[in-house]
């Protein structure tokens, strides 16, 4: 008999897999993305399709590790600091946010008939955002670290820990049970246990986990690390439910103390792939979770209500985002982003429906409501993808825009790359105040552990460069490696200032041509004066005396000049030979 079950689980085991590796790769091919691909495959394997998988709630319960995991990676990239920076946009917007939905929401139940309380545990049920969806997205995006992925996490975070007075509030009022009450916990009993077991993880995090680690590091196993890295955010995880509060938070916090961590690249390395299989597994089954006959039976309340709470759900974070100042685009952004219900909403509808808050009836729809927006919630943003033209492009102006007062240095540093941190210690250093702009969020999260300010920003469109200040700008130091970039944004430069002296990279010789055309004041091919400094040393290892290697340094960049010159005035052929033939003669 044993046998006989281990098989059967080995066939489940082998159907979510190939499921996964199907559909997926078929997916992403045809532009819808992994995550549809995953609620297909889900929705086809599953109980209301082919069966070949039933228990699509206890696949869930697992899969919710890999949501667990995801945010104990997000936790490693924010230090306690950056967290407490972003503590106005976790209360501040998160509160609004959740509140207006839910106000919002409310209205649809009632319309619809129902009592009050049902209608209100609905609405708050859709309105927590589901954490997985929003990250996934956000992270096959890109778009995590910037301004805007930021502030969307933070309101996640806060919807995360709204979880536990969620329930408490559902416990209030739902009917009188006296079995309930009798065995009911007091509230502030469960009070002190959620803080008791916050105040255990925070002390294991700060105490702790360090030295762990490094006695684990001596032991030179790979396993053990790997071992230890699961340990923690799965510990994080129980003990956080112990408590009563939201596994993912646990393993956020987790993330959180052990982001200054010596190992937090190792551990970071560890998660990933059980992360990126985990959630694979979640969204498998949420797909698995849709009951197609409940949707048939009740499709006009099940459709409508699905579009009704969508709409309104868009309506309130699209009004709180632009309470808080952000741009049309980017309000729109957010809230298509976060139109859907969430992963605690089964958890919050499930308790309801035990404490006979709501019905059996209210609670399939609700079920189904939320499964539909989730899936619904893919096809939203390839929407509005391809309505807005450059999504991320005007997601950066709101950036700088927002940040315009802090943007006021002298000299204005556009690439933060390998060469704009070597530019930029000069002007430092000689006491300029400087601002930087780049593109790439990764460079941003690493220029921040150094202490620097960078701001996200496409600096090739006019707008961006307005907001940034660049009409005020005595300089502008231009180190982007993409030679077409530098020179459209050399020509921005000058039609919004020019006075403004522009100090330019150059890809290679060719793209230093079109910016010495495009007038760029001074330009510097990348690899040029390395080279020379390469060619010096390799001259004076062949044995010549300090004044023949400055004679052959002169002839070479003396030539070099010359050619350069002429083909700046078209005689690319003429500079070409002047080149050879001097070296030639000289030599």
């Amino acid at each position: 008999m044993a046998v006989e079950a281990a098989d059967g689980d080995l066939l489940h085991v082998v159907v979510l897999l190939g499921a996964a590796v199907v559909a997926v790769p078929l997916f992403k091919r045809l532009g819808l993305g992994s995550i549809l691909g995953y609620l297909a495959a889900g929705l086809v394997i599953g109980p209301f399709g082919l069966k070949l998988v039933t228990d699509s709630h206890a696949i869930l319960h697992i899969a919710e590790f890999g949501v667990v995991m995801f945010l104990f990676l997000i936790g490693l990239e924010m230090k306690p600091s950056h967290l407490w920076k972003l503590r106005n946009q976790i209360f501040g917007l998160g509160t609004l946010q959740v509140t207006f939905s839910s106000l919002f929401l409310t209205q649809i139940g009632l319309a619809y008939g129902f009592s009050l309380v049902m209608s209100f545990i609905s609405a708050v049920g859709f309105t927590l955002t589901s954490t997985a969806m929003v990250m996934q997205i956000m992270d096959e995006r890109h778009e995590i670290s910037t301004p805007q992925g930021q502030r969307i996490v933070s309101i996640l975070l806060f919807e995360d820990l709204l979880i536990v007075p969620m329930l408490a509030i559902v416990a209030f009022l739902a009917p009188d049970n006296p079995n309930a009450v009798a065995d009911a916990v007091p509230l502030w009993q469960k009070i002190g246990v959620a803080a008791l077991s916050l105040a255990a993880l925070i002390a294991t995090g700060i105490w702790l986990l360090n030295p762990l680690f490094k006695i684990l590091a001596k032991s030179k196993a790979r396993e053990v690390m790997t071992a230890a890295a699961l340990l923690v955010v799965l510990g994080a995880a129980y003990l956080m439910e112990l408590g009563g509060l939201s596994m993912a938070m646990g393993a956020f916090l987790a993330g959180v103390l052990l982001s200054e961590s010596d190992f937090r690249h190792q551990l970071e390395a560890d998660i990933e792939p059980f992360r990126g299989l985990l959630l694979g597994l979640f969204f498998l089954a949420v797909g698995m979770s849709l009951d197609v006959a409940t949707v048939l039976n009740n499709w006009k309340v099940i459709l409508s209500a699905t579009v009704l709470m969508i709409i309104l759900k868009c309506l309130a974070i699209y009004g709180v985002a632009r309470f808080a100042k952000a741009s049309h685009h980017t309000a729109i952004h957010r809230a298509v982003l976060m139109s859907q219900g969430g992963e605690f909403a089964f958890v919050l509808l499930a308790s309801a429906a035990v404490q006979r808050a709501i019905n059996a009836e209210v609670l399939a729809n609700m079920t189904a409501i939320v499964v539909l927006s989730m899936i619904m919630t893919p096809f939203s943003v390839m929407l509005f993808d391809r309505c807005s033209k450059e999504p991320r492009a005007a997601a950066a102006v709101d950036d700088v825009e927002e940040h315009a007062g802090e943007l006021n240095g002298n000299v204005l540093i556009i690439g933060f790359g390998r060469m704009g941190q070597v530019v930029s210690q000069m002007p430092l250093a000689y006491g300029a105040t400087i601002s930087i702009l780049d593109n790439d969020p990764d460079t941003i999260n690493v220029a921040r552990e150094y202490g620097f300010k960078v701001y996200y920003g496409e600096a090739t469109r006019a707008d961006v460069l307005h907001a940034s200040g660049v009409e005020h700008t005595d300089i502008v130091a231009v180190c982007v490696d993409n030679g077409e970039s530098a020179v459209r944004i050399v020509e921005n430069i000058h039609h919004i200032n020019p006075n403004a002296k522009v100090f330019v990279r150059a890809w290679d010789r060719r793209n230093a041509l079109a910016l010495v055309k495009a007038e760029a004041d001074f330009v510097v091919r990348e690899t040029f004066y390395s080279s020379m400094k390469m060619g010096d040393e390799i001259v004076k290892a062949l044995g010549a005396s300090v004044q023949e290697l400055r004679a052959v340094h002169d002839k070479v960049r003396d030539a070099d000049k010359e050619r350069f010159a002429l083909e700046i005035a078209g005689k690319e052929f003429e500079g070409r030979r002047l080149l050879l033939g001097n070296i030639k003669k000289n030599s």
